[in-house]
C-alpha cells in the first residue's frame, strides 16, 4: 500500500473515531509517537493524515501543549427552514449573534443593477454583518436592498433578520431564494473578518431573494469558513 493510501486510510479511521465520539470535544489527541506504534507506519504518513484533519477543522493545534478536538462544526441548512441563524445554532446547543459592520447607500451598476432589475445609480443599501457561534466568527455576508423596497434600514433592524423587517415594516414577504455554493479561498478581508488563515478554504454563496411576484428583493454574498461550518441538504419526496 503506498504512503498516501495509508495516509488517507488513517484520516478516515481517526475521522470516524472523532465522529463517533470516541475522541470527545475538547479532548488532548493522541500524539504522533502514539499513532505511529497503533498503525505501525511512519512518522510522515501520520503528520499528513494530522494535517488534513486540522486543515479539514476537525483538529486544533496549540502551540506548546499539543493537539486537541476540535469544536463541532456549525451546521447550516441550504432547505427551507422557518429558524433564524439563532435558532438554528439553539438547536445545536450554540449561541448565535450578528455583529453589524457597516450600512452604505451605493449606486446600482454591473451585477447589483442587473439582479434588481434597476437603472444605474438607483440607490441601494449595503448591509455588512458578521455571524458568531460560541463567539467565534463563522459568517461574512453582504447583502444589498434596494432603497426603494426598504427605505432606511437602522442599525438595530440589521442586527436582528433581514427578512423579518422586510415583512413586518415594509410588508414585503419572501416567497423564494436561489443560492449558488461553490468553494473560494479567504483574501485579505475575509481572512481578517473570519480570523482565519490568508487563503484558507471557505463556502461562498450567492442568495437572490424574491418576493411573491418574483421581484428580486434582496441579493447577499456570504461567506462561510470551511473549518467551521458544514451544510444540510434535506429533500422530501412526499
Amino acid at each position: 500500500m503506498s504512503q498516501s493510501t495509508l495516509q488517507t486510510a488513517i484520516k478516515d479511521e481517526l475521522l470516524s473515531r472523532i465522529k463517533s465520539g470516541h475522541y470527545k470535544e475538547g479532548e488532548k489527541f493522541p500524539t504522533e509517537y502514539a499513532l505511529c506504534e497503533e498503525f505501525d507506519v511512519s512518522r510522515t504518513t501520520v503528520r499528513g493524515a494530522l494535517n488534513q484533519l486540522t486543515t479539514e477543522g476537525y483538529l486544533v493545534r496549540q502551540q506548546g501543549r499539543g493537539t486537541f478536538v476540535a469544536g463541532k462544526k456549525v451546521q447550516q441548512t441550504l432547505s427551507y427552514t422557518p429558524n433564524n441563524y439563532a435558532a438554528q445554532l439553539a438547536v445545536q446547543g450554540k449561541r448565535g449573534q450578528v455583529a453589524l459592520i457597516d450600512i452604505s447607500v451605493i449606486s446600482a451598476s454591473g451585477q447589483i443593477a442587473s439582479v434588481f432589475e434597476a437603472e444605474d445609480n438607483a440607490p441601494i443599501q449595503k448591509i455588512e454583518r458578521i455571524r458568531h457561534a460560541d463567539g467565534e466568527p463563522t459568517q461574512y455576508e453582504v447583502s444589498f436592498i434596494p432603497w426603494q423596497i426598504a427605505p432606511g434600514i437602522t442599525k438595530e433592524q440589521a442586527e436582528h433578520s433581514l427578512f423579518r423587517t422586510l415583512a413586518e415594516v415594509h410588508d414585503v414577504h419572501v416567497a423564494k431564494t436561489t443560492e449558488a455554493l461553490e468553494i473560494a479561498l479567504a483574501d485579505e478581508k475575509v481572512s481578517a473578518l473570519l480570523d482565519c488563515p490568508l487563503g484558507s478554504p471557505c463556502f461562498h454563496i450567492e442568495t437572490v431573494t424574491e418576493d411573491e411576484s418574483g421581484r428580486a428583493i434582496e441579493y447577499s454574498r456570504s461567506y462561510f469558513r470551511g473549518d467551521k461550518t458544514s451544510f444540510v441538504i434535506e429533500r422530501d419526496y412526499n
